[in-house]
């Protein structure tokens, strides 16, 4: 054959556009096919057609996925002219090695099964299997065979020639189908899958009628009828009503061993389609169990449908499959068109290479085996990642305390259950609201009746009032209210209150803002998941720049165990919703992400801490620190000794900035006054009557906050409210950061000094000497550190929940390795105090262990404990050593001091890296007794510093090796080793923030993290074990008493568990015999069986699900 004879065909190009082949195209596709064969083998293309209507080969998941087939090296894409496939025969269609094609309304079916037994391609969706997907019966029907969870159902044939099947006796509350009774709600479709006008009949108890669903036009997707009689005409399936959650799950696989899968809103529902703001609908990430895994693997195989979609009900605990669409692509997944080009494409090549002697080799994917080199040289699996993060950048917390004795307020105290306990936190919208009409109503009566006997300070409603009408609406929690029964009033006057003492009952309102988790923080915290991928082993075979897929690829092929536990504060559970996003490479907003994947932890203290009760050990420690920082004269040695008895460098260095307290104090305040001053200028100039500061605050806001702290640092007495130093702090951090452009005098000098008094008070709160912070750190997360220690101990026993099924393992090469993870998100008090423990408790001895000194050293250096702070514990299994062994678990210990500050980058202490030996560990030592030959399994590795240009054609697998943690450094040959330098110096901005003209709204750049440190590399689980136990033996009756509680709580506290699986699950390289016919689908092919690990823990639709404290 000639190119001349050659139909003239398109082929997918750059853009999605369609192009005509040039003469390459044909020279590489005809010599193939012709007489005349190219002597360069290279040149030989693998031709990969896509056969259906124009309007799906040209939609944009096709023409993303097309583009990104593309880069594979031997791999041409050929779309079929739709004129080409309706009107000529298929004699004079293209050519091709692979056929992609399905039908859709108008697609002749019957043509692409004639061209398939013509040309022999290999098919990536079987076309025979095409005509049973068009009819709900025998869709159904295989279903049923392969043993697949179907609502129970009847078929109603109206076909003349078997009058047995249409038996149809219709009551008010049911119908009866074939002998069959089924009782409203119940489910009517048509057999025919192209027919979408299925009908839900409701019961008459519930106002009757009917929901008439139907395909999407606009915003509509059902309405509501009051028909309540069946359609008489046709035939149907009727079906019991599986009452979700409101939600349907869709699926989607590419291949038998990912399946993607996303939750919308149940068109049964109201009909009304949400959208984004771009018009999308909307849907939700969703994690599916090990069970929907199999479920998803035996609809794919069954139907011999490579790239499949169908529908899940998730009710009564259950999941149900009720519909199979066939070939279906997600939308607006960037991650889902990488996965599936990548998987598609080894697929192909893994078929076709060997036939056509193309020079390509299988690319074993590492990422399945959680194996990496230890920093002491030996092969090791990593078994468990345990990390305790603080939250990400937020707004200041601010504060306000008022005394209040009106009849209104003491109503809404009892109304809301005060007297119970003597306290009452309001946080709903509706709760807030009464308390803001309550301040409305008396600044009312204030203004008609100056003499009324309203005793609440003007001032003080007037800020209440403001504050709660912030934001012009109540959402989130950026705002509280706690009142607190003082039986004989306010004990004693405070640095705010005029008002003369009074013996009469009185409530103290205190009013919380502040503290949200900011644009930037959210930004730190996604960037901080990305780069947490990293520390997993198997971020090899990197596609289109996407680091980090060892994990993503571990969590996909169920041997994930992940849960994220948050405490109840809003930026904290925020920032885990972020860092969930980041982490599995999930879209959309975060609300959805924090509903189905994170965990509120607020259970007696796990990772929430009552501030308002200090126990006595702190409330001494604080009467100390304000003793010392009272004193107007240099600090003498005796201060030393007494203010940093552990010698700590930081503490010594601030103590030498500040030399005297209340003389830097003074200059604080005085710095204070005149950044109020400035900003009133501003507010002044009608220039700035509109300007606009970070996160919509407004210069009046900025000068409220100021000011407030104006007045409360210098007391009446002209002592220093010391506890106000952290506040300050805070407030100019935040402004130094994010509000910069304004300009302001002084505040690098503020921002200097009251670090440095920060510096002293924050870390010394917790504790001056050891032994006050031992005792502080158990009061605060004894809880925790048990948590940590069950989960180090579940990990290496029966783990049975979290291994693959052994019938279910086949074509995984190592079903029995799983990781757990474990991530909690905290504040500023818990990674102190555990940081704290590990420090101080006895771990290690210094003078015996130098690299514990060295880490001791590093720690005492580290002034601040940013946002984004990580404390981070890995375990890991060495299969060779003796299971009695000590050796045979090992334990490494990391941290960071999370968010660089402001000025001091180039001041910060420095650590050793992250696992620093492992650098020298890029020839694997494997030991014969290994469970596999790694050499064997190490991938080809992408160099992460190259980004991919989605415009050019690049071969997807790389030829340069490199050893497991060499994805972690910028360089390989960073003078660090291989440090955790995932960083840039500027972050990328998250998607859904829209910069300004200001920047990033208002601020230019998000700072950077710290990269995680490794403190010790060669503990032993025994020792780590043994020193938890100990500390736990060592806490008081009282804690241990709390630490029940919580135990108590976890046992049987019922809420629905999420089971933060897997949403995308990333194919499988199996180690198996693969077919040698054509199709992928022949008989040969193995039984419709997965891997499976067993739900870690129940899933979404389980609203009864007990998760056990010692199991989680």
């Amino acid at each position: 054959m000639c190119n001349s004879a050659l139909p003239r065909f398109l082929i997918g190009s750059e853009g999605g556009e369609s192009r005509e082949l040039d003469d390459k195209d044909m020279r590489n596709i005809s010599g193939h096919y012709g007489e005349e064969e190219d002597e360069d083998q290279s040149e030989r293309q693998i031709v990969v057609g896509i056969c259906a209507m124009m309007k799906k080969s040209k939609s944009k998941p096709m023409t993303e996925i097309l583009e990104r087939l593309c880069k594979f090296e031997y791999i041409t894409v050929v779309i079929f002219p739709e004129e080409v496939i309706l009107n000529e025969p298929v004699e004079k269609w293209p050519l091709c090695d692979c056929l992609i094609s399905f039908h859709s309304k108008g697609f002749p079916l019957d043509k692409a099964v004639s061209y398939a037994k013509l040309r022999n391609p290999l098919l990536i969706n079987d076309l025979n299997m095409q005509y049973f997907i068009q009819d709900r019966r025998e869709v159904y029907r295989i279903l049923r065979e392969e043993g697949i969870d179907l609502p129970r159902y009847a078929v109603l044939n109206r076909d003349p020639d078997r009058p047995e099947e249409c038996n149809l006796v219709e009551s008010e509350d049911h119908v009866e189908v074939n002998g069959e009774v089924f009782h409203k709600p119940f489910v009517e479709k048509p057999v025919c899958a192209e027919d979408h006008n299925v009908y839900i009949y409701y019961p008459t108890s519930a106002g009757g009628g009917s929901q008439r669903l139907f395909r999407k036009i606009g915003s509509r997707s059902s309405v509501y009828s009051p028909e309540s009689t069946v359609r008489k005409t046709g035939s149907y399936i009727y079906e019991e009503f599986m009452p979700t959650d409101g939600t349907d799950v869709k699926v989607y696989t590419v291949g038998p061993d990912y399946a993607h899968a996303e939750a919308r809103k149940s068109p049964a529902l109201d009909g009304k389609v949400e959208r984004d703001s771009e018009g999308k609908e909307i849907r939700y990430p969703v994690m599916l169990t090990a069970m929907e895994k199999l479920v998803a693997r035996k609809v794919c195989l069954a139907f011999k449908q490579t790239v499949c979609g169908f529908d899940l009900l998730r009710a009564n605990g259950h999941s149900f499959v009720c519909d199979v669409n066939g070939f279906s692509f997600v939308k607006n997944s960037m991650k889902y068109y990488d996965d599936c080009a990548k998987v598609l494409g080894n697929m192909v090549m893994r078929e076709l290479a060997p036939q056509l002697h193309i020079p390509w080799s299988i690319p074993m994917e590492a990422e399945d085996i959680p194996i990496v080199p230890t920093t002491s040289g030996t092969m090791m699996e990593l078994r468990c990642v345990i990390a305790v993060i603080r939250h990400g950048d937020r707004t200041p917390k601010q504060k306000m305390k008022m005394e209040v004795r009106n009849a209104l307020f003491f109503e809404l105290f009892e109304k809301y259950g005060g007297y119970k306990s003597g306290k009452l936190k309001l946080k709903k919208p509706k709760q807030l609201q009464e308390v803001l009409d309550i301040a409305r109503q008396l600044l009312a009566e204030l203004v008609l009746h100056n003499d009324c006997e309203i005793e609440e300070k003007k001032s003080k409603l007037e800020q209440l009032k403001t504050v709660l009408e912030m934001y012009g609406h109540f959402s989130g929690i950026n705002r509280k209210v706690q009142l607190t029964y003082l039986p004989n009033g306010q004990p004693k006057a405070s640095s705010e209150e005029e008002d003369a003492l009074k013996q009469d009952p009185s409530l103290l309102l205190v009013l919380k803002w502040g503290g949200e988790l900011t644009p930037a923080g959210r930004v730190q915290a996604e960037e901080l998941g990305r780069a947490f991928r990293c520390m997993y082993p198997g971020g090899q075979g990197d596609y289109a720049g996407f680091p980090g897929c060892g994990l993503l690829r571990l969590h996909s092929t169920y041997r994930h165990d992940l849960k994220i536990y948050a405490s109840d504060e809003g930026r904290v559970q925020m920032t885990a919703a972020a860092f969930a996003k980041g982490l599995l490479a999930l879209e959309g907003e975060l609300t959805p992400i924090l509903v189905q994947m994170v965990k509120s932890a607020n259970m007696n203290g796990l990772l929430d801490s009552d501030s308002d009760s200090l126990t006595d050990c702190q409330q001494r420690v604080k009467a100390r620190l304000h003793e010392i920082m009272q004193k107007s004269k240099d600090f003498s040695e005796d201060d030393y000794n007494k203010l940093a008895p552990t010698g700590s460098p930081s503490l010594v260095n601030s103590m030498g900035v500040i030399v005297n307290p209340v003389r830097i104090c003074d200059r604080v305040h005085t710095l204070i006054k005149s950044l109020t001053c400035q900003i009133c200028k501003r507010l002044e100039d009608p220039k700035s009557a509109d300007l606009q500061l970070y996160h919509s605050e407004t210069l009046e806001l900025m000068l409220q906050r100021w000011s407030k702290l104006e007045r409360d640092f210098r007391m009446k007495n002209g002592r220093y409210d010391i506890s106000k130093i952290p506040d300050i702090y805070d407030c100019v951090k935040y402004d130094t950061q994010h509000n910069s452009s304004l300009g302001l005098e002084d505040t690098l000098e503020l921002f200097r000094l009251s670090r440095a008094l920060a510096d002293i008070i924050i870390p010394q709160e917790y504790g001056i000497t050891k032994a006050e912070k031992l005792d502080i750190a158990s009061a605060y997360c004894l809880p925790l550190v048990k948590k940590i220690q069950l989960d180090l101990q579940r990990t290496h026993e029966d783990e049975a929940v979290n291994k693959l099924h052994p019938l279910y393992s086949r074509g995984v090469m190592s079903p029995g390795r799983h990781v757990r993870t474990r991530l909690y998100f905290t504040s500023e008090s818990h990674v102190h105090s555990l940081l704290n423990i590990f420090r101080y408790g006895g771990l290690l001895d210094e003078e015996k262990d130098e690299q514990w000194k060295q880490a001791m050293d590093y720690l005492s250096a580290v002034t601040e404990l940013n946002y984004m702070t990580q404390i981070v514990i890995m375990l890991y299994e060495d299969n060779n050593k003796d299971p009695s062994s000590e050796e045979r678990f090992h334990v490494e210990l990391h941290f960071s001091p999370g968010v660089k500050g402001c000025k001091d980058e180039d001041n910060a202490p420095m650590g050793f890296g992250f696992r620093p030996a492992s650098s020298e560990n890029h020839e694997k030592q494997t030991d014969p007794g290994s469970l596999e030959d790694l050499s064997q399994d190490e991938p080809d590795r992408a160099v992460l510093t190259e980004p991919i240009n989605i415009q050019r054609k690049s071969p997807l697998i790389r030829t340069r090796k490199a050893g497991s943690m060499e994805a972690l450094s910028e360089s390989s040959t960073s003078s660090r080793g291989l440090a955790y330098r995932i960083f840039p110096s500027t972050s990328r901005q998250s998607p859904e923030i829209k910069p300004s003209g200001l920047g990033f709204e208002g601020c230019s750049l998000v700072p950077s993290i710290y990269p995680l440190e490794t403190l010790h590399n060669s503990l032993s689980l025994k020792q780590v074990d043994e020193f938890l136990t100990t500390l736990c033996k060592n806490g008081s009756e009282t804690q241990f008493k709390r630490l029940k509680s919580l135990s108590a709580m976890f046992e049987t506290h019922s809420q629905p568990s999420i089971d933060v699986d897997n949403q995308e699950t990333p194919i499988s390289t199996p180690v198996r015999n693969q077919p040698t016919a054509q199709s992928l689908w022949n008989a040969s092919s193995p039984p419709s069986t997965v891997s499976s690990a067993g739900p870690s823990s129940p899933s979404v639709a389980e609203p009864s699900s007990n998760f056990r404290f010692n199991s989680e």
